[in-house]
């Protein structure tokens, strides 16, 4: 065994009895939790440079340079609750009378008094799922890096899980989902990511151990209340559903000591198994932050250092969402279904999906235009973009979404030098639509909308609507003293030269006949002294 995993073997190892011995002691009430705190001051987490706090964080931190520069990334936000394929919540929902998801639960498997969401995770098989040729998609669409889910609040592992029994190699399609995602990913030369949603889990689940309030089975409690010793001669014979749904408790209390260790366990797990580039918490600020930040802040320092072991430098991307501009120096700001508002001092990243988080049935995808649009706007605020791409509960993506994704990839072959390892420009745009703080498909956007990035001396003006009127002008670039010295412009996916005139009112550029491409349109300008003219809006 090389040096350097024997000794992540041995602070695993270490863990791993510390945390029997843990759940077999710890007791209950206030004294439980001072000792849980005492426990985690002390656990191991990998050594190196990087400690569990703030300043350690802030100072040591550097966001990596392969993140920065790949800036497309796909999502696989997949767990037991496509089975319905009735979106997003599922889990949680199917345990709240009236909701229309509850009502189709009822319908479709019958009352969660007899049918929950354990059985619904056993439904989950992939029996047509084809890791390899999606993964070949995603590559063809242009995707650097690749993020799998690990869990979402429904609490079910889609690993191979040392510390959670209800996972995806126990139950439901038998496979480690999240290991196989990463073989095929990495294979392609993809980094590989995981998320994580489950620090919600304990309060998400309250519903599932309440009942019905009204009706013919109200007052008939929900399979979230059963435990170990129901399961007697039924298929999930040996699990704890309580594991599952985390303990019958009273709603508002806070988790208890299992649980949080449980969750600190299961993360260092799937970071140590996997070896990640990317970690996504899907919480502000850190998971469990208003419980107990050190628990967080344990993963990063764990994680970051554990990267240095891999690597010989840090090359792990730990995302949270909710971070204050002092703290995006140590994690990496992530914003959901929406954007910045300017380019930001820090690398960033929006996480969206082309469709619901989780796959629903007639579902209403965003295009390939209005993604494209929302991925250059991004980059040009020094940001990144996350795609989730909802799958079926078989493991197959509608073929709607993999046309959607093939004609990504084509813009991409073309105008991709204008994303890829690029940075921000001196401003990131100008045009009508020049404030969006909202998800794809914000605004209607014409030839009078640039967004700009820049490569060493290169400038890349991109046009977000065809030159109807056979120009675009970039006001951005208007002749000015001292500045804005343009040498050469290009279309590319052009193969002819443009003309093109500078004046005092903007670059002026005529375009070709034919369109090289469609959604938006590249112009690659080289010259001195680059830099805004006027105002953007």
């Amino acid at each position: 065994m090389k040096l350097q995993n024997r000794r992540q073997f041995l602070v695993s190892a270490g863990d791993a009895l510390l945390f029997g011995f843990l759940l077999h002691n710890l007791g209950s009430g206030g004294e439980a939790r001072r000792s849980l705190k005492e426990v985690i001051g002390k656990m191991s987490y990998q050594e190196g440079p990087f400690f569990p706090s703030w300043e350690s964080l802030t100072k040591g931190y550097e966001c990596p340079q392969w993140f920065r520069d790949a800036k497309f990334g796909i999502w696989a936000h997949w767990s037991p609750q496509q089975v319905p394929e009735q979106g997003d919540w599922y889990a949680r929902n199917m345990y709240i009378q009236g909701h229309r998801q509850y009502n189709y639960h009822v319908q479709q498997y019958g009352h969660p008094s007899k049918f929950g969401y354990k059985d619904i995770c056993r439904l989950w098989t992939l029996e047509k799922w084809d890791p390899g040729g999606l993964m070949d998609l995603f590559v063809r669409a242009g995707a650097k890096y690749f993020v799998a889910l690990a869990n979402h609040h429904c609490n079910f592992d889609c690993w191979d899980s040392t510390y959670h029994e209800w996972n995806s190699v126990r139950v439901g399609p038998k496979m480690d989902v999240v290991g196989i995602w990463a073989k095929v990913a990495r294979e392609r030369g993809l980094r590989f990511g995981a998320s994580v949603h489950t620090a919600r889990a304990w309060w998400w689940f309250e519903v599932a151990h309440g009942s019905d309030k009204e009706g013919p089975l109200a007052g008939i409690p929900y399979d979230g209340n059963l435990t170990k010793e129901d399961g007697k001669g039924q298929w999930w014979d040996g699990l704890d559903p309580q594991k599952l749904y985390c303990r019958t408790h009273k709603p508002g209390e806070p988790p208890d000591d299992e649980y949080l260790l449980n969750f600190y366990m299961r993360i260092r797990d799937l970071i140590d198994k996997y070896r990640l580039d990317l970690l996504y918490f899907d919480d502000s600020i850190l998971p469990l932050n208003n419980i107990s930040p050190e628990i967080g802040l344990r993963v990063a320092a764990h994680f970051y250092n554990s990267s240095i072991l891999w690597h010989g430098r840090n090359e792990a991307v730990m995302t949270t969402k909710g971070l204050p501009l002092e703290l995006r120096k140590a994690l990496v700001w992530d914003i959901e279904r929406g954007r910045a508002e300017r380019i930001e001092p820090y690398p960033w990243q929006i996480d969206t999906s082309i469709g619901d988080w989780h796959y629903r049935r007639n579902d209403r995808y965003k295009t390939a235009g209005q993604i494209v649009h929302t991925l250059v706007d991004v980059v040009s605020k020094n940001g990144n973009m996350l795609l989730n791409v909802p799958g079926k509960g078989d493991g197959t993506i509608d073929e709607e979404v993999m046309q959607a994704l093939e004609s990504i990839g084509k813009w991409m072959q073309i105008n991709g030098e204008a994303i890829y390892g690029t940075r921000p420009w001196l401003d990131f745009g100008e045009g009508p639509q020049y404030r969006l703080v909202k998800d794809i498909g914000e605004g209607t956007f014409t030839a009078k909308d640039f967004r700009f990035t820049v490569k060493g001396k290169t400038l890349y003006a991109i046009a977000l609507g065809w030159a109807e009127d056979g120009k675009w002008l970039i006001r951005s670039l208007a002749r000015i003293p001292n500045g804005n010295r343009i040498e050469h412009v290009e279309l590319l996916g052009h193969k002819g030269k443009l003309n093109w005139t500078q004046t005092e009112e903007g670059l002026l550029v005529e375009a070709p006949q034919q369109k090289p491409c469609e959604h938006a349109y590249v112009l690659k300008i080289e010259g001195e002294g680059l830099k805004p003219a006027t105002a953007k809006a």
